[in-house]
């Protein structure tokens, strides 16, 4: 099972970009997927996960610019991010926690999908 990231890139402040997050492979179903970022010289936090059931959470800085969604069909999440701000810069990783067919919880990340914010 894999996770592939895209939708990165550069955008102006007050841009918007979509990120992807697509799980590949079989014998899993997704308990829940998130992303996180990484900004230079700071440490990987949180922002935003998305459960099975739907429910969400996000980090307090960009809860009303940033939605997290997902097509189980496709066994893909995205990332729509608005109003982006220059400490929006950062790498985002997607991450997934997945229960295999034996009922085990599987912790999987994916690799990291630069987003640069600057006029």
């Amino acid at each position: 099972v894999q996770l592939q990231a895209s939708g990165g890139g550069l955008v102006q402040p007050g841009g918007s970009l979509r990120l992807s997050c697509a799980a590949s492979g079989s014998g899993f179903r997704i308990n829940y997927m998130g992303w996180y970022r990484e900004a230079p010289g700071k440490q990987r936090d949180l922002v935003a996960v998305i459960t099975s059931s739907g429910r969400t959470d996000y980090a307090d800085s960009v809860k009303d610019r940033f939605t997290i969604s997902k097509d189980n069909t496709k066994n893909t999440v995205y990332l729509q991010m608005n109003s982006l701000k220059p400490e929006d810069t950062a790498v985002y990783y997607c991450n997934a926690n997945l229960i295999d067919d034996s009922g085990n919880h599987v912790a999987l990340g994916g690799q990291g999908t630069l987003v640069t914010v600057s006029s």
